[in-house]
């Protein structure tokens, strides 16, 4: 048995208790100064918390009357005098030292470094405006010899009594104390920064694990200017992963093993973010495509080529040797990105998610255009269209894949009649020799294009009217093949219910007007459209090619044979099923239970057969209703109304519950 105290209070402490909490060959006692770091330790048979502020004379009673193994000193890098004593107490009793030591952060543009609290009160004395300490309450009183401390003061300090008796002490006003916990995102201390119109703000260089990168950004971002107070000078130590590395090998424990999925933004070191840096640094195995591991691979450092989420889990799981990865994703973690599926498949590892700057945001930067409107699209390894996306929206944003890429989705616009929509061609982004080529659909078809470029494209005419009952005249006819006609395809689709992601099938699809309309609705989806007739299919597709439906997918055959190997729909139209329409519910309620159905009949023999289906078939939900329509004609001098023949429109609900 192992017996261990740890110092505890800092995030490096919590992380080395949580370490070694539950081990059965280690008794586990951990220091820490108040009872608010108690709190937030989470309570373990094998260990035992003791709270309270001890002299260098109560360290040594401990370890002496304990008889440690081991003694971790992981307090902040500020509280050099509490260092002092667990060291000569030690000493003194005879225990093994070990100091814990927290990575100093990068410096802050634009900040103001200081060595020392004084030399800091000097500084501010040579300014004016509202000051905001987040220095803690236990040093507030060495600020009070500020001119006008209580009028220019704002004291961020924990919600404890003892806090805000230190505030009371140093003579601040209750409206100058701001008691909160942390962590604090950027977004929280600029919303603070702002609240109190605050000129600087005062912090000590905590680390990224104190926060420290977020406070720095914040005052930027706020017009405030930071001024830092140095760290005391440091004892010998280890940084955690390498005390963690050295606890473990000592006490025969496994060695825990954290995941970092960072996003790296366009590419270039100068566009992430300091986190990323910092993780990707103390990685000591990196993983990712071959031109993000040539960009950071380092001596000493384990890499392995790998973008396909099951190899990348394969291979942590398969490599002890290495305890921390860091997984390199380009762009953002939370934008069409592998971070979505990989992450759930590192179960039983200590995962982070770093966000990085998306290609969006960086390219809509460069334009000087704002992307709250744009709609993302993603093209790179997806079988998706930009085509109804961008037209009905005025500013869409794609990310394409492959060689042809770009060209192909400027093929794909100008074919759809979208030719002349505004295009912006991010190449290399981030990089030295980055480019953005601007101009229309058309006129950048036959360019030469990056392979992952970032595409924003403008339309000044979106298209956002509803689909349904598209005039018959948008469609290209011949007499020989029938046509579902506009008034009944209206509300043919609007008792299907189409979904933007429904998987549709249309029999006896014609010239393709009712699956140009499903195509439409359901741009993220498939229309699978079934049709015997050559000259039928030919229309169809001509018809699919001029409103840029390519997510039509024609089906050549008889229904239901030719349907036996289409997937499962969740709408089907059926216009035409050649006599065969029990059969073909069959087939379909077999593969969709929950499936939608709507057909039509023009004769009495057909809207016979469906009625018999209604009662054959376990419907969950049945209507009919007759659709009878007349339109207008000139004749001579007058206006008539000629009538054309009934149609009989069945829906047909399965599954008990509609979608």
């Amino acid at each position: 048995m192992y017996n261990v105290c740890v110092f505890a209070g800092t995030t490096e402490g919590r992380e080395l208790v949580g370490l070694l909490s539950g081990r059965e060959n280690v008794r586990l006692t951990a220091c820490v100064a108040t009872d608010y770091g108690e709190t937030m330790l989470s309570p373990a048979d094998n260990l035992t918390v003791l709270s309270g502020r001890m002299d260098g004379d109560g360290m040594t009673e401990l370890m002496r009357g304990r008889a440690f193994d081991l003694v971790i000193d992981a307090t902040h890098p500020y509280a050099a005098a509490a260092t002092e004593n667990i060291a000569s107490a030690c000493e003194r009793a005879g225990c093994e030292y070990l100091r814990v030591l927290r990575d100093s952060s990068e410096q802050g543009r634009g900040a103001v470094y200081v060595p020392d609290i004084p030399s800091a009160v000097a500084y501010l004395d040579k300014t004016e405006g509202a000051i905001l300490l987040t220095t803690g309450s236990k040093e507030l009183s060495s600020f009070t010899p500020l001119k006008n401390f209580a009028e220019r003061v704002w004291a961020r300090v924990l919600p404890m009594d003892s806090s805000l008796a230190a505030c009371r002490e140093a003579g601040l006003p209750p409206a100058h104390i701001i008691a909160m916990q942390g962590p604090f995102s950027e977004e929280m201390n600029i919303a603070v920064l702002r609240s109190v119109n605050a000129a600087f703000l005062v912090t000590k260089d905590t680390g990224g694990a104190g926060g420290f990168d977020e406070k720095i950004s914040a005052a930027s971002a706020a017009g405030a200017r930071a001024v830092v107070i140095g760290r005391p000078p440091q004892k010998e130590g280890l940084e955690l992963s390498d005390a963690v590395a050295l606890i473990c090998s000592r006490f025969s424990l496994s060695r825990p093993v954290s995941v970092d999925i960072v996003g790296i933004g366009p590419g270039s070191r100068d566009s992430m973010t300091a986190r990323v840096v910092r993780a990707v640094e103390s990685a000591d195995c990196l993983i990712g495509a071959g031109r993000m591991l040539a960009a950071f691979s380092a001596p000493g450092k384990g890499t392995f080529e790998a973008v396909s989420p099951d190899a990348i889990s394969g291979f942590i799981r398969s490599h002890p040797e290495y305890s921390r990865f860091a997984v390199l994703m380009s762009g953002d973690t939370g934008f069409f990105s592998g971070a979505k599926k990989l992450a759930p498949m590192l179960e039983g590892f200590r995962v982070n998610l770093l966000p990085g700057l998306s290609s969006m945001s960086y390219l809509c930067s460069r334009l000087a255009l704002s992307y709250e409107q744009a709609v993302p699209v993603s093209l790179h390894g997806r079988d998706a269209d930009a085509v109804p996306y961008v037209r009905s929206n005025p500013l869409v944003f794609v990310l394409t894949g492959g060689e042809r890429g770009v060209n192909e989705l400027c093929r794909s616009l100008t074919s759809a009649g979208l030719g002349g929509v505004k295009m912006h061609i991010g190449q290399r982004l981030s990089y030295p020799d980055e480019s953005i080529v601007t101009g229309s659909a058309s006129q950048l078809a036959d360019g030469s294009y990056d392979s992952l470029s970032a595409v924003l494209i403008e339309n000044d005419s979106p298209d956002t009217a509803a689909a349904f009952g598209l005039p018959d005249r948008a469609f290209i006819r011949a007499e020989s093949v029938p046509m579902t006609k506009s008034e009944v395809r209206a509300v043919c689709m609007s008792k299907l219910r189409v979904a933007s992601d429904s998987v549709c099938w249309d029999v006896g699809a014609g010239s393709g007007s009712v699956t140009v309309e499903m195509a439409l609705a359901a741009f993220r989806g498939r229309v699978y459209a079934v049709e015997k007739n050559e000259d039928a299919l030919r229309l169809l597709k001509e018809n699919a090619e001029r409103f840029g439906a390519s997510n039509i997918v024609p089906v050549a055959g008889s229904a239901p044979e030719a349907c036996a190997e289409l997937p499962a729909p969740s709408r089907v139209f059926i216009g035409g099923s050649g006599g065969n329409i029990k059969e073909l519910i069959s087939l379909i309620l077999e593969k969709a239970p929950a499936v939608r159905i709507v057909a039509t009949a023009v004769t009495l023999e057909t809207a016979a057969e469906l009625t018999s289906c209604m009662k054959q078939f376990p419907f969950a939900e049945t209507e009919v209703v007759s659709v009878s329509v007349a339109k207008g004609r000139r004749a001579g001098p007058y206006n008539l109304m000629t009538a054309q023949n009934p149609v009989f429109v069945f829906t047909l609900q399965a599954g008990g519950k509609e979608p």
